[in-house]
């Protein structure tokens, strides 16, 4: 798909990252009704949002700002303390209609695509796993992408991200200290319940009522012994 000149789609909304080097992959959905609403709103320059890449269900790639440059698609948001994810990340929108539009697994081609285009962009940078997210992540009060049905531990068998063995989790502890283990990992916890959310809707799919029972308790010590 090309933008009504017949050109390859071209978002004007970056600017500069002065200097500050880039060490986090940050994945989304699009969460609009078709893909072509998603490119017209990443390449609107009223709407000040754009991500660097756009991947469509088919695996269709859009290189919409450069690598170099520093995409608005991460908002409000922190990982491991720090803020501005913008300027040190690279940003890849999934076309998805989302939890408001009719939310779906991820295709096949997709995934794909993303899996080798995140394998050069974890290599080009040296991000580390602990640092490949989802929106939700590093914004856990305000996003839900890429969301449950994202499939997290396919990435991880691809060397990108981490995940921890389902079968073989520490043993219950009620010492867990759950807000200090998430904040280790990477989450903010000024909203610990949003926080618990974010971590079940990546790390413990089937369910994410933010509340940390002992299964969850569990996958967060696993997943904090990976970073």
């Amino acid at each position: 798909m090309t933008g009504d000149d017949g050109k390859p789609w071209r978002s004007p909304n970056f600017n500069s990252r002065d200097g500050t080097p880039v060490d986090m992959l940050v994945l989304h959905y699009t969460g609009m009704q078709t893909c072509r609403e998603a490119l017209d709103r990443l390449c609107d320059p009223a709407a000040e949002v754009s991500a660097h890449y756009l991947i469509e269900e088919d695996g269709t790639l859009h290189r919409l700002v450069d690598e170099a440059e520093r995409a608005w698609h991460a908002g409000v948001s922190s990982w491991r303390g720090k803020t501005d994810i913008n300027s040190r990340s690279i940003g890849i929108e999934l076309v998805n209609p989302g939890h408001e539009w009719g939310y779906r697994k991820f295709p096949v081609p997709q995934m794909k695509e993303l899996v080798r285009l995140a394998k050069q962009i974890v290599a080009r940078h040296d991000i580390p796993a602990r640092n490949v997210v989802g929106h939700s992540d590093v914004a856990p009060a305000r996003k839900l992408d890429p969301g449950e049905f994202f499939d997290w531990p396919a990435l991880a068998r691809n060397g990108l991200g981490i995940w921890p063995d389902e079968n073989n989790l520490p043993e219950a502890c009620e010492t867990y200290d759950v807000t200090r283990y998430l904040a280790d990992i990477g989450y903010d916890i000024d909203n610990e319940p949003a926080a618990i959310a974010a971590f079940q809707r990546h790390f413990r799919r089937r369910w994410f009522d933010g509340k940390a029972d002992e299964e969850t308790r569990r996958t967060i010590a696993a997943v904090r012994a990976l970073i």
